[in-house]
């Protein structure tokens, strides 16, 4: 196993592995309620690899080289080596020769959280804990309680009563103890704290354990990956938390320090209108959040009124000097289905939003159509048929006739 130590992202203090610590005890004692962590910490480990590893990206080979974790502890799923789709279709409509698309709907949940649940639940099986415990908008339970599922282990999940109810169908067949909150996810994200603290629980909420940022560095690895020897000019990320953005930038760091990579690419964070704290921030050339009072959209995963790693997130996003977009709604749920019908992938609204993204980014010159891009697709539409169906029409049916057949064939040309 990798040998490693947390440094906070504010101060620059370094610590020891501690199964206890989640933050920088000197950055948390000025946190407020609902507000960003503060005292996130990153892993920096002892040793990286000069080489790419020979096995599959999914594999305990693969993810001990990158990750700090032994292979006895990860749980038996196969969790990321998604493909990345060069997206020929796509490419042709938008006059865009190099884009690419990293298809994360094919994780065991549907969702790119299964990369840091994966890493959560083993550290977590390291020392000894067999309860996890996370707040989530959906997806990141889902991912919990199949990880957990997989490995044997007990997920305790909080989610806002208006999660979508394929979410709360999957993360229930699991097997979580799931407890609706009568409130938001940054309700439900204060409640897990508590609980963590009073019962014991090992606690996954994003950004406060700092594996959950060292777990989804592994999409930009495996983007690395497939690309070598070259490597993207520009990555967009749909963004709520801020977490897996930074997970993506982390990724592409370590890259970087190792070799693997001559330089980073910038990374663009998409925010929905009604939820873009962390896009505002940039545009304000703020290194703090404004949070978002009564924040929402059609996005379900992405609403979040104070982005809990606002600050590393903003961090990041300037190193790589990227940058962030905000789209509507409406702009939202008619990448749906254009992204199904140029790529094959159906996306969630979270995910399929990376696609406005990228005409919001072209728009304000963010980038160039003959650069690499990336877009990275976190989660399957199965999370969420009903928004999905709200971008399509749906055909009334025919008699089992022929001449029913032509007469709607006719009627449609």
């Amino acid at each position: 196993m990798n040998n490693f130590q947390l440094r906070c992202h504010e101060c620059g203090a370094t610590y020891p592995e501690d199964a206890a610590r989640l933050t920088c005890p000197s950055c948390s004692a000025h946190q407020q309620p609902g507000g960003p962590t503060r005292g996130v910490l990153e892993v920096l480990l002892d040793t990286l690899p000069d080489r790419w590893p020979k096995a599959p990206a999914s594999s305990a080979e693969f993810l001990t080289a990158f990750l700090p974790v032994a292979a006895e502890h990860l749980a038996p799923l196969a969790v990321g080596g998604t493909p990345l789709l060069g997206v020929p279709e796509l490419r042709r409509q938008l006059e865009m020769p190099q884009l690419w698309l990293k298809d994360d709907t094919r994780n065991p949940s549907g969702s790119t959280k299964d990369r840091a649940s994966l890493l959560v639940v083993a550290k977590a099986r390291q020392y000894g804990y067999d309860t996890i415990a996370a707040a989530s908008t959906g997806n990141a339970a889902t991912a919990l309680a199949a990880v957990a599922a997989a490995s044997g282990d007990r997920a305790v999940v909080f989610v806002p009563k208006a999660a979508p109810e394929a979410k709360l169908v999957q993360m229930l067949a699991y097997g979580a103890r799931v407890f609706p909150v009568n409130g938001s996810y940054d309700d439900a994200f204060e409640l897990c704290l508590a609980a963590c603290d009073e019962l014991g629980w090992y606690n996954r909420n994003t950004a406060l354990n700092p594996f959950t940022i060292e777990g989804k560095k592994t999409a930009a690895l495996e983007i690395a990956a497939s690309l070598a020897p070259e490597c993207p000019d520009v990555v967009l990320v749909t963004t709520g938390d801020g977490v897996i953005i930074s997970g993506v930038a982390k990724g592409f760091a370590d890259l970087e320090h190792a070799g693997l990579i001559a330089k980073r690419p910038r990374l663009i964070a998409v925010q929905p209108a009604g939820s873009n704290a962390i896009v505002d921030a940039l545009h304000r050339g703020e290194d703090n959040i404004t949070p978002i009072s009564g924040a929402a959209s059609v996005a379900d995963s992405l609403v979040v009124e104070a982005p809990r790693n606002a600050l590393l997130c903003l961090k990041q996003i300037r190193a790589s000097r990227g940058g962030g977009v905000t789209v509507s709604d409406d702009a939202i749920v008619a990448a749906i289905p254009r992204l199904a019908r140029h790529t094959g992938v159906f996306a969630e609204p979270a995910a399929a939003a990376v696609l406005a993204g990228l005409d919001a980014a072209l728009g304000v010159q963010l980038l160039d159509r003959d650069e690499r891009v990336v877009l990275l697709v976190t989660g399957s539409g199965l999370k969420d048929v009903a928004t999905a169906a709200r971008s399509i029409d749906r055909p009334s049916p025919i008699q089992p006739r022929l001449e029913s057949l032509i007469e709607r064939l006719e009627a449609s040309s």
